[in-house]
C-alpha cells in the first residue's frame, strides 16, 4: 500500500516539474526575442548601408561603400549596350520588399513600393524576355526570374493584402505591371548552355504570374521547359548538371543536389504544394527516390553519373544545405536532421560554411574557400525548428548570427568572406543576404508572420500564398495514380510508402497499418517484424537508401543485391 504522504509527494513533484518546464520555456522565449532583435539590427545595418551608398544600383560594396550593377549577371549581357543614364535596377530593394513586411516595417515597404512604381522601368532593349525566350528556346535566365520577377510578384501579393495596411487607393498594381513588362522584354544573344536548375526553376514565379494576370502563357511556357527537361532524365531518373538547349544534349553528366541542380528538386515539390499538380508530385517522387538511392552515403550526399549512378565527386557544397528543408516538406525529418547536423559540424569547424568541402579528403577545396553569406543552412534550420520545436535549432541559429556579426559585419554593411581559413573579406553584399539569410534567421526566432497564413517560399525566399483558388481542380471521381494498384492487401501494403500515399511518415505511425515504425518517406517495413520471408512480396523498402529489399535463400529480407 502507498503511504499517506504519497499523494503529497506526487503533487510536489508535479509542481516542481511544471515550474521547471515553464522556466525552461520562458528562457527559450526570452532567447528567441533577444535573437530576433539581433537579426533585426543585422538586416537594417545591411539595408540602411545599401540605401545610403548603393541605391538605386543593384548591390552594395560594403568595404568601399560603393555599388555594383548585377545586370550582366542577370542576363549575361554586354554592359556596353546599357544606356549612359542607366543607374541599376534597385535589385537589393526589390529583394528586400518581403523581408520588410516580415519584420513588420509596413511604412518602409510602402515607401519602397511607391519608389519602384514611379521610377523602375523594364522598357529598355537589354532586359530579359522570360516568356518569349522560354517558348522559343526552352530557357530563361534563372537569376532574373527568381530575384527580380519573383520579388515583384511576391511584393505585389503582399501589397494587395489588407493586413499590410497600405493606404487605400495608393497602390494600383504597379509591381504586377512591372513583372509583366519583364516577361515581355526582349533579349538577344543569350547562350544556349544552361543548368538544370536554370531550366527547371521557373514554375513558381511564372505560374504565380499567370494566376495573377489571367494569362496562361507564362505557366505553360515554364511547364513546357520542365517537361522537356524531365524527358531528358536517364533510366535511373537522374538528370545531369548542364545541357545545351539548342541541341537537347547533356554537357555535364555528373550530378548531385548542389549547384546547377538544387532548385530543380525544390521547385517540383513546392509547385505541387502551390498549384496542386499531380504531375509535378509524380516527377518529384521519382526524382527524390533516385537521389536517396544514388547520391546518399550516410548523412552525406555525393555526386554521381546520371547514366550509371556511380559516384563521381565526394564533396559537400554550401548549396546542398537546402536539402534538409525540402525533406521537411515531405515529413522526412530523420533524414533531414541527419544531414543538417553534418552541415552544422562543418559550419562550426570553420566558423561559416565554405562553398566546397572535399569529403573524401576531409579538407577544403583549394580554390573554393569562400562564403558569400549564403542562406541555405539558415533556411533548413528554420524548417526543422518549425517541424520539431527542438530548441537545439535555436542554438544553431544563434551560432550563425554570432558568426555573421563576428566575421562578416563591417562599417558599411556585411561583406562576403573570400577565404574561410583567414576570414579575408570580399567587397560584395549579395542581395540574397537581405532576401533570404536575414529573413530565415528572423523567422527562426519569430514566426508571427506565418500565424494563420500558409506560404511557399521561392528559392530566393519570396513568399507566395497557398490558396485553393490557385490549385488545379480535379474531377470528383479522381483517384491519385501513385503506384498503389491493389491486387491484394498484402501487395498493397508492400507497395505503399508514406510518399506514395502522399502522407507524412509520422501519420503512418498512428495508422495501425504496421507494427513497425515508418522511418522515412520512402520506407516500407518488412511484413514480419523479425524480417523473415518466404517471397519477395514480404520485403519492404530500406529507409535510408530507398532501395527495394529482397528475400535471401535463408529466408531473410535485406539489401542482399547491393552487398
Amino acid at each position: 500500500m502507498f503511504s499517506p504522504n504519497f499523494g503529497t509527494w506526487v503533487l510536489m513533484f508535479l509542481l516542481v516539474s511544471s515550474t521547471f518546464v515553464h522556466s525552461s520555456m520562458s528562457e527559450i522565449d526570452a532567447k528567441k526575442r533577444y535573437m530576433r532583435e539581433k537579426v533585426r539590427k543585422m538586416f537594417y545595418h545591411a539595408y540602411d548601408n545599401y540605401m545610403a551608398h548603393a541605391f538605386p544600383h543593384d548591390e552594395l560594396k560594403p568595404l568601399s561603400k560603393t555599388f555594383t550593377d548585377s545586370l550582366s549577371e542577370l542576363g549575361n549581357l554586354n554592359l556596353e549596350h546599357l544606356s549612359e543614364h542607366y543607374n541599376g535596377s534597385a535589385l537589393t530593394l526589390i529583394e528586400s520588399l518581403s523581408s520588410l513586411v516580415i519584420l513588420g516595417n509596413n511604412t518602409e515597404f510602402e515607401r519602397a513600393v511607391r519608389w519602384l512604381s514611379e521610377n523602375l522601368s523594364f522598357d529598355v532593349d537589354v532586359r530579359t524576355n522570360l516568356l518569349r525566350y522560354l517558348i522559343q528556346q526552352l530557357h530563361a535566365n534563372q537569376i532574373c526570374n527568381i530575384r527580380v520577377l519573383g520579388g515583384l510578384v511576391s511584393a505585389h501579393i503582399l501589397a494587395t493584402d489588407s493586413r499590410n495596411r497600405l493606404v487605400q487607393g495608393t497602390y494600383k498594381n504597379e509591381l504586377l505591371i512591372l513583372a509583366e513588362d519583364l516577361g515581355y522584354g526582349v533579349m538577344e544573344n543569350e547562350t544556349t548552355e544552361t543548368s538544370t536548375s536554370g531550366c527547371g526553376s521557373l514554375i513558381l514565379e511564372m505560374g504565380a504570374l499567370s494566376r495573377l494576370t489571367g494569362d496562361p502563357r507564362y505557366e505553360s511556357a515554364a511547364l513546357r521547359a520542365l517537361r522537356k527537361l524531365w524527358s531528358m532524365r536517364s533510366s535511373l531518373n537522374l538528370l545531369g548538371t548542364t545541357l545545351d538547349v539548342a541541341t537537347g544534349e547533356w554537357i555535364e553528366y555528373s550530378s548531385g543536389i548542389g549547384a546547377g541542380v538544387d532548385s530543380f528538386y525544390e521547385y517540383l515539390i513546392k509547385a505541387h504544394i502551390l498549384f496542386g499538380k499531380e504531375e509535378l508530385w509524380r516527377m518529384f517522387q521519382s526524382a527524390y527516390l533516385a537521389v536517396q538511392k544514388y547520391f546518399r552515403h550516410g548523412p552525406w550526399y555525393h555526386e554521381a553519373d546520371m547514366r550509371t549512378g556511380k559516384a563521381t565527386y565526394w564533396q559537400l557544397t554550401s548549396l546542398q544545405a537546402f536539402w534538409p528543408g525540402v525533406q521537411v516538406l515531405i515529413g522526412d525529418i530523420a533524414a533531414a536532421n541527419s544531414s543538417h547536423r553534418e552541415f552544422v559540424y562543418v559550419w562550426e569547424k570553420f566558423g561559416v560554411l565554405p562553398e566546397r568541402y572535399l569529403l573524401d579528403h576531409q579538407m577544403l577545396h583549394p580554390t573554393e574557400k569562400y562564403y558569400p553569406l549564403r542562406p541555405e543552412l539558415a533556411e533548413s534550420t528554420f524548417y526543422l525548428y518549425q517541424a520539431t520545436k527542438d530548441p537545439w535549432y535555436i542554438e544553431v541559429g544563434k551560432s550563425m548570427v554570432d558568426s555573421l556579426n563576428l566575421y562578416a559585419k563591417v562599417e558599411g554593411g556585411f561583406a562576403s568572406i573570400k577565404d574561410v581559413t583567414t576570414m579575408q573579406l570580399e567587397d560584395h553584399q549579395h542581395s540574397f543576404f537581405l532576401a533570404e539569410t536575414c529573413k530565415y534567421l528572423y523567422l527562426l526566432f519569430d514566426d508571427s508572420f506565418l500565424v494563420d497564413r500558409n506560404y511557399v517560399f521561392t528559392t530566393e525566399g519570396h513568399p507566395l500564398p497557398v490558396i485553393s483558388a490557385w490549385h488545379d481542380r480535379l474531377p470528383e471521381n479522381y483517384i491519385p495514380t501513385n503506384g498503389t494498384s491493389i491486387k491484394s492487401e498484402k501487395q498493397a501494403a508492400r507497395r505503399s510508402s508514406a510518399m506514395s500515399l502522399q502522407v507524412c511518415p509520422a501519420t503512418t505511425l498512428n495508422s495501425g497499418r504496421s507494427s513497425q515504425q515508418v522511418e522515412s518517406a520512402c520506407h516500407i517495413p518488412d511484413a514480419q517484424s523479425d524480417h523473415r520471408c518466404l517471397t519477395e512480396d514480404e520485403c519492404g523498402v530500406d529507409a535510408t537508401t530507398c532501395r527495394r529489399r529482397s528475400c535471401s535463400m535463408a529466408g531473410y529480407c535485406g539489401l542482399w543485391l547491393f552487398i
